[in-house]
């Protein structure tokens, strides 16, 4: 019987080997290697299976997903209140705690025990911290839209789906959005020493991949909340597709399968 390669151990294959030299020559620690990719692209579990093989070969690693920064539901209310109600959704820049993220990535650098935030996302809330030993040598830092930059001020004129045209039709939401990218989320972007993109196809297939996440998890949404859920990351995504490989220092193109098709 004929197996087929798995797509994640693929990605984690050609990530190592370009990481190795760029470790060696490193000049700061910890090395902080961004992973970004649509939902349901694989970024977490390539970076667990990254993780292992550092660790296996003696390296201090630790992982941080940026869903782990999430702002909880009432300091999101709040944004709601005060900027613009699409915010009450968690997901897009704006709704997560940069400076956290900084602060912890700094910490992981140091002989030190540092409480990592794991998000509960049933609950809204952060849930239990999971302590890593530092001094961290590798810090695998994924998201959705890890490393992503602003879009110039023409970009976000004409809405790029539904939700914009009827809940955003003046536009305030995507441009406070936008700016977060250039305010706060710069400098924890800026702290990534690698990224690396896990480019999808396109937009079309991130709904499908979202929902073989949700059924494999368990999770509550039907197919249908799931294709509007998505459609509040459709701008930034389809903007990451576009200029991504631009910002990359590493590009893995997959096809609607999450198959591996070149970089």
């Amino acid at each position: 019987m004929t197996t087929q390669p798995e797509p994640a151990g693929d990605a984690a294959n050609l990530i190592e080997a370009a990481l190795s030299p760029r470790l060696a020559g490193a000049d700061r620690m910890p090395f902080v290697l961004g992973i970004c990719g649509a939902q349901g692209s694989g970024k977490s579990t390539v970076a667990a299976l990254l993780a292992g093989r550092l660790r296996a070969a003696g390296r201090n690693c630790a992982v941080l997903s940026l869903d782990d920064l999430y702002l909880d539901g009432a300091r999101r209310a709040a944004l709601a209140a005060a900027v613009h109600p699409l915010l009450r959704t968690r997901g897009v820049p704006g709704t997560h705690d940069p400076a956290l993220g900084l602060a912890l990535i700094a910490a992981l650098g140091r002989a030190e025990t540092v409480p990592l935030p794991r998000f509960d996302k049933a609950a809204d809330a952060p849930g239990r911290p999971e302590p890593h030993h530092g001094p961290a040598e590798v810090v695998i830092f994924e998201g959705w839209c890890v490393g992503a930059r602003p879009q110039e001020a023409a970009e976000l004129i004409a809405p790029v789906n539904a939700l914009e045209r009827e809940q955003d039709a003046d536009g305030v939401w995507r441009r406070w959005v936008n700016d977060q990218l250039a305010g706060p989320y710069r400098a924890l972007f800026g702290r990534i020493d690698m990224l690396v993109l896990l480019a999808a196809p396109g937009f079309e297939v991130v709904a499908k991949w979202r929902f073989e996440q949700e059924r494999g998890a368990g999770g509550p949404m039907s197919e249908d909340e799931v294709h509007n859920f998505v459609e509040y990351y459709r701008r930034l995504t389809q903007h990451c597709l576009r200029h991504g490989p631009e910002w990359a220092d590493m590009t893995i193109r997959l096809d609607a399968h999450r198959q591996f098709r070149s970089n």
